[in-house]
């Protein structure tokens, strides 16, 4: 499995794929369906309607990966997306999905992440003389 940092968004294409498509055909939906940039090293998933197969689109800096997964019994839980193309998930629920746990069954505890991009000058404090 890939390891993507915090600042790296991935992106579920909604409705059914057609899994032929292969690199150029996932680059023509992650821009023209998605309306995103598939160069911008963001992570694009699709599945076939079926949901027993998915493919991933992922650009690293040097070239595209296109990475496939068939499962044999069973199919991958998808989110609705509400009339939406695609769906926003961490990298921790992809990697609930591919390993075929249900998102809608579990649930996101209370924690705390910091937003992707804020450095080390969000913990800057004001330093003041003491008296």
């Amino acid at each position: 499995m890939f390891v993507w940092g915090p600042a790296t968004r991935i992106y579920l294409a909604a409705g059914g794929t057609d899994m032929r498509k292969g690199f150029d055909g996932l680059f023509g939906l992650a821009r023209d369906r998605l309306e995103l940039e598939p160069l911008s090293g963001h992570v694009f998933v699709f599945a076939n309607a079926p949901r027993n197969r998915l493919k991933l689109l992922y650009w690293d800096g040097s070239g595209l990966w296109v990475c496939a997964k068939r499962v044999e019994r069973g199919r991958f839980w998808w989110p609705k997306a509400g009339g939406e193309a695609k769906v926003v998930l961490s990298a921790e629920e992809l990697a609930m999905l591919v390993g075929g746990i249900d998102l809608e069954s579990s649930r996101r505890r209370a924690w705390y992440r910091r937003p992707a991009g804020m450095g080390s000058e969000a913990n800057i404090v004001e330093k003041r003389p003491i008296q």
